[in-house]
């Protein structure tokens, strides 16, 4: 990590190993995740990051056979691997998109406020007020907001990714993880994501994995660089797509391997 950067922290990640069984995935990971910024995790397939960004808001433990040590603490010194941490409550507070979308077979209406459901909101008015706001954010309410009580699972590949971004945001995070989120979609839907992430920023704080350097360079404010499951480096985005320090990122950056 680059010891002269200076900006707002929103969780901070010092010394983290994660084991799968015996094998070890994560080496001695240090990282500041940067507050309202994009931060994007590079590097080869199997290098980690998505492991990594899995630690952020406790994915893995869902996982069997998963064990890690050292601290991830948010904004105020809250470990999140604290046992007296629930696991729910902190990823309504660190939201994640996966690479396939994933809306639930309700309507478009209540796949936006699954989650308020859940914690037993059920105020129509507040609800309605939510899902407006929630798509708006997602830039998907002028495309929809017709057919809200259609079921989600009629809409386009990237609808249904904005769709699963609105219900990331409807409860409320401080932080979205985002895995490889276009990956699967087309490049007209994924310049439509590109432009949400460039919109969200300024509200959220934003961790996106991505295998596209391009998208990378497009999108982020800094740029973590992983290589078989150690973070080689970390700096402002520009920095790594210009003038990385580490050779192993340059010669990554440029093509020569990955």
């Amino acid at each position: 990590m680059n010891d002269t950067l200076t900006y707002d922290s929103v969780m901070t990640v010092r010394g983290l190993n994660l084991f799968y069984g015996e094998a070890q995935a994560l080496f001695n990971i240090d990282m500041d995740i940067p507050k309202h910024q994009v931060t994007a995790l590079i590097g080869p397939s199997g290098c980690g990051k998505s492991t990594f960004l899995r630690c952020l808001n406790r994915m893995n433990d869902l996982l069997g056979n998963v064990s890690l040590n050292g601290t991830i603490e948010l904004e105020g010194g809250v470990n999140i691997y604290d046992k007296h941490q629930d696991p729910i409550q902190l990823r309504r507070q660190v939201g994640m998109i996966f690479q396939k979308s994933n809306p639930f077979p309700k309507s478009i209406y209540e796949n936006v406020i699954y989650g308020l459901r859940i914690a037993g909101e059920n105020h129509k008015a507040k609800l309605d007020e939510v899902v407006e706001l929630s798509l708006k954010r997602a830039a998907l309410w002028d495309e929809v907001k017709d057919r809200l009580d259609q079921t989600a699972l009629g809409l386009s590949g990237g609808q249904m990714q904005r769709l699963c971004i609105a219900r990331a945001v409807a409860v409320g995070p401080e932080i979205l993880l985002m895995d490889e989120p276009c990956s699967a979609l087309d490049p007209k839907s994924t310049a439509k994501i590109e432009d949400l992430i460039m919109e969200l920023r300024g509200n959220y704080t934003i961790v996106i994995v991505t295998h596209n350097m391009q998208q990378a360079s497009r999108v982020s404010d800094y740029t973590g660089f992983f290589y078989e499951g150690k973070l080689i480096e970390f700096d402002e985005t520009q920095t790594i797509f210009t003038k990385p320090t580490n050779q192993q990122t340059e010669d990554y950056i440029t093509g020569r391997f990955g």
